[in-house]
């Protein structure tokens, strides 16, 4: 009896430290970000850092950062990582979010033909080239998408005086479409192309394309993360996706976003707490 008992008990232990190991196997967040994240490389690079270290698997769903925040305050997901820190802050003012943290930055840059029917190349004052570019209806590709490029876009032609949108199908073409893609469309149709700078340097379907318009202050991309509320979403998982963030914003994880590069270029700059 005491030695079915003792066997019992063994069980029961081997039985329980299974169910925890298969838990933490099985631990996962879901974070929605952006296609810009994504398509740049920087999440093959970093999350397996993260997961060595905790265990913890990440999910990223990647969409315009329009859709990852409506996703967000549907509850489909622990943690927002995305970059239109206007949008952000409302999320957070509406309660979806718990709180918002800086994390990386980089910036945008139109690129173009090299034939350059506007005469942008070597601007850098955005608004001055957005105004050729319309002036002269050489094509432009939008991402259409609600993204945070998108909105950063729209908000430049607002600061031009121009209304893009009302040529769209003529000489303004709206993609709807991520990044990558809405550089594979612009190329090639000889368009001119906003894009963060991270995914044009990842980019392999450059062709002769070349960077336009660069090193205005007002093409400055910031990127933030958001712990969605538990409050409101009680399928939140609130101590793993919070553990994600405090990595994100560590030592640790600021000097594994500054350390990812291709061909020797960083792509993104950490400045989590400054």
């Amino acid at each position: 009896m005491f030695r079915r008992h003792l066997l019992s008990l063994a069980l029961g232990a081997t039985l329980a430290l299974g169910t925890t190991a298969a838990q933490a196997q099985d631990e996962f967040i879901v974070v929605q970000s952006t296609t810009s994240t994504q398509n740049s490389g920087l999440f093959d690079h970093i999350l397996p850092m993260f997961e060595d270290k905790t265990g913890i698997e990440v999910r990223v769903v990647a969409v315009g950062t329009g859709q990852a925040i409506k996703n967000a305050a549907n509850g489909d997901g622990d943690v927002l990582f995305v970059h239109a820190k206007p949008a952000e802050e409302k999320f957070v003012a509406e309660g979806h979010g718990v709180s918002r943290a800086d994390v990386m930055y980089n910036d945008f840059v139109i690129v173009g033909p090299p034939s350059d029917p506007a005469g942008v190349a070597g601007m850098s004052d955005v608004v001055a080239a957005l105004t050729r570019i319309a002036e002269a209806e050489a094509p432009f590709a939008s991402r259409g998408d609600d993204s945070g490029t998108n909105k950063a876009e729209l908000r430049l032609w607002k600061e031009a005086g121009i209304d893009a949108q009302a040529a769209s199908g003529g000489w303004y073409r709206e993609t709807g479409s991520g990044m990558g893609a809405t550089l594979n469309t612009g190329t090639a149709m000889d368009a001119y192309i906003m894009t963060d700078r991270a995914t044009w340097i990842a980019f392999g379907n450059k062709g002769d394309y070349q960077i336009a318009v660069e090193g205005d202050p007002k093409m400055f991309n910031q990127y933030g993360i958001i712990l969605v509320n538990p409050e409101k979403h009680d399928n939140v998982k609130a101590e793993a996706g919070q553990a994600f963030i405090d990595w994100v914003l560590s030592d640790e994880g600021q000097a594994a976003i500054a350390g990812y590069k291709v061909d020797g270029q960083q792509l993104f700059f950490p400045n989590a707490g400054s």
